[in-house]
């Protein structure tokens, strides 16, 4: 193995507070009743279009659809690190992979303009040998051009890459791309939604079991 690859929201990062906390302000604005923390935090891995459809009950063809994402991602935008922590068992994982001189990325579905600055605010994370949005690339996950990107930024062959993630689009995009998968069961996983049932390699309930899994079986 000669890289680990990791989804960000709901993977690396638990940026669900911010956007529980920015989609309940938005609809408190439009005199709209605060929705629970744990039915946002599980549409969070889906993007903010879903984030308003959920919120609102409207679809993108309704009118006041893209008015209220912009404004969504406008307050985001203003609190994106407000409240976001690495999961727990992350800053090790990935002093581990430092100390080991093992590349790491992100390849995220996240657009540049919210991933650069949000990863700015965690200096204090060793940095990233790259990171891969949809800015960069023609096809976003589940497609594997984004992964595929990354291994040629590391060099290194997809098959010595792994990618980690919580959501089935990404463990689609890891095998697409010829590489070995971890789901991630701590990451924002709708309630009818079943990581097992994902076909990922591995699945780990906390970060804390990647490390070890990693040399288990791939060092």
């Amino acid at each position: 193995m000669k890289a680990v690859l990791f989804d960000l929201d709901g993977t690396l990062l638990d940026t669900a507070p911010d956007f529980i906390v920015v989609l309940n302000h938005l609809r408190q604005q439009e005199q709209l009743p605060p929705l629970p923390a744990d039915i946002i935090r599980g549409t969070v891995s889906n993007g903010s279009r879903a984030l308003i459809t959920l919120g609102f009950n409207k679809e993108e063809s309704d009118p006041a659809f893209p008015g209220l994402l912009q404004r969504l991602l406008d307050l985001y935008l203003a609190n994106l690190a407000e409240k976001t922590t690495p999961f727990p068992g992350i800053e090790n994982l990935l002093d581990n992979l430092v100390e080991n001189s093992l590349p790491w990325g992100i390849v995220t579905n996240k657009p540049v303009a919210y991933t650069t600055p949000l990863m700015e605010a965690f200096t204090h994370l060793p940095p990233a040998s790259t990171v891969i949005c949809p800015d960069h690339v023609s096809k976003s996950k589940p497609d594997p051009e984004p992964l595929l990107l990354a291994c040629d930024h590391i060099g290194c062959a997809p098959s010595e890459a792994i990618y980690i993630g919580d959501h089935k689009r990404d463990i689609m995009a890891g095998q697409r791309a010829g590489m070995p998968t971890i789901a991630c069961g701590y990451g924002y996983i709708d309630s009818a939604d079943n990581p097992a049932d994902w076909g990922a390699d591995h699945l780990v309930n906390s970060a804390d079991e990647i490390w070890p899994l990693l040399q288990q079986h791939y060092f």
